[in-house]
């Protein structure tokens, strides 16, 4: 059993954290100063310390220098909040084996904690104790985080992302047509493929097709297939996407964009679960889900008559609304980090962090672009930097300057609107008091006094 040291002064967070290493067989020992993490040191072998950077006596720098001098095979992982990375880049240069930064829920350590100890037994059977060459623990690591999120996809830890994934959990399971709606690039397939790899059919084909990206002219053909000499041009049989997703689940994206006439084709093929090829007499019985995403909003084009109606009742057995990046800004840097690690792979750099000054302007920023912006961004600004820590300057100039009062940002005092300010924070978090205070930052007694200054009751 794996011992631990874990040092938080945050006593609920810590004590949090301690019960949910020991369900999973790790012997912790939780301390809240540095004063008593040094006696335990000088007392106990440790396998691995956890330490906050942070704490009331000492950083944890002192920490990590004081367990490596006792015993230079000891892992340590470092915890860390977005403005201190440059301590966390300081930890790692002393031999600590990664840093991970608040918030964060405790599965998402398990993998880095494992890593470490891994790491650490490697060494040991190998009797070679010398520092490794930190790019390279930077690198392996990233490299096995890219793996696990492949599998199990980036989550956030904010209330709408919880909501998000609750959603998800709930649905997958089942059979049930998904309609998953969000503006341009807040991750509708990454949503997809979640919903598919939760589902029993995770091991079946996952079809993904652009609705938007097929001329008219051959799109039945590629949803249904064609037989050689069907038309000018079917120089082979080709399999559909039906065919293709059978057993599986078929993600129509951008939905809005198909035509009247394979609308109908679309609903004959969902109602009956055949599909004909072009050319062909015989029908094909296909087997699938089908989950389909749109920014645009069906239910007002079914009302202009541009969309079936019993096509989207058909497809909107279960609804998913993906909230804007601007609405969980808790897991903005949790998204930069997933990313900085993604790009640090594509590139073959080892880019450590993003500077202060750097993840002031990207909370100050509204992302437009949602994810997609950010994703591609932060890989701009890794092939761009040559330091260790991603600086202001090589960020784009929309960002590096942008001024924190945007018209959607949750800071009262600042704002002209801030009745509906919160208004929206309440529907947000359904009424929840606590949570859509910390929305708008500020504390419940100022909340309450906003209430009652603009009369809502709830």
């Amino acid at each position: 059993m794996p011992k631990v040291l874990l040092v938080e002064d945050d006593v609920a967070f810590g004590t949090m954290l301690k019960t949910f290493l020991e369900k999973r067989n790790y012997n912790v020992s939780l301390v809240f100063t540095a004063a008593e993490a040094f006696k335990h040191i000088e007392s106990e072998k440790f396998d691995l310390l956890l330490t906050d950077v942070r704490l009331p006596d000492h950083d944890g720098l002192e920490i990590l220098k004081k367990i490596k001098s006792a015993n230079a095979s000891t892992q340590a992982i470092v915890m860390t909040s977005y403005a201190e990375i440059s301590m966390a880049v300081n930890a790692m240069k002393e031999g600590a084996f990664d840093y991970v930064s608040k918030p964060f829920r405790p599965e998402t350590i398990l993998q880095t904690i494992e890593n470490a100890l891994q790491t650490k037994a490697v060494s040991e059977s190998s009797g070679n104790l010398k520092k490794e060459n930190k790019p390279e623990i930077v690198k392996k690591l990233r490299t096995t985080r890219e793996v696990d999120d492949q599998l199990n996809l980036v989550t956030g830890i904010s209330e709408p992302s919880r909501r998000l994934n609750d959603y998800v959990e709930l649905v997958a399971p089942t059979n049930m047509s998904v309609l998953i709606t969000g503006e341009s690039g807040t991750g509708k397939e990454q949503i997809a493929k979640k919903i598919h790899q939760q589902s029993k059919r995770k091991n079946a084909p996952f079809i993904a097709v652009d609705c938007g990206a097929i001329p008219k002219e051959i799109a039945s053909s590629e949803f249904f297939g064609h037989i050689k000499g069907s038309f000018t041009g079917a120089i082979n049989d080709k399999t559909g996407h039906f065919e293709a997703a059978n057993g599986g689940t078929l993600f129509l994206d951008e939905i809005g964009n198909l035509t009247y006439e394979l609308q109908v084709q679309l609903l004959r093929a969902l109602q009956e679960r055949k599909v004909k090829p072009v050319g062909s007499n015989n029908e094909i019985h296909v087997d699938i889900r089908v989950v389909t995403a749109t920014n645009e909003d069906l239910g007002q084009a079914v009302k202009e008559g541009e969309f079936r109606e019993d096509l989207y009742h058909r497809l909107n057995e279960f609804s998913i609304k993906l909230p804007a990046l601007r609405e969980r800004k808790e897991d903005l840097m949790i998204f930069a980090n997933h990313f900085l690690d993604e790009a640090n792979i594509d590139l073959e750099k080892n880019v450590v962090g993003f500077t202060d000054e750097a993840v002031t302007a990207f909370k100050n920023y509204n992302w437009p672009g949602n994810l997609r912006e950010l994703k591609n961004m932060v890989k701009r600004a890794v092939l761009l930097t040559k330091d260790d820590l991603i600086p202001l300057k090589v960020l784009p100039h929309e960002i590096a300057t942008a001024n924190h009062s945007n018209e959607n940002d949750y800071g009262l005092f600042k704002n002209k609107n801030e009745e509906q300010l919160i208004l929206d924070a309440l529907e947000k978090t359904g009424g929840n008091k606590s949570k859509a205070a910390r929305m708008l930052s500020i504390d419940r007694k100022t909340l309450y006094n906003k209430l009652k200054q603009y009369d809502i009751r709830l």
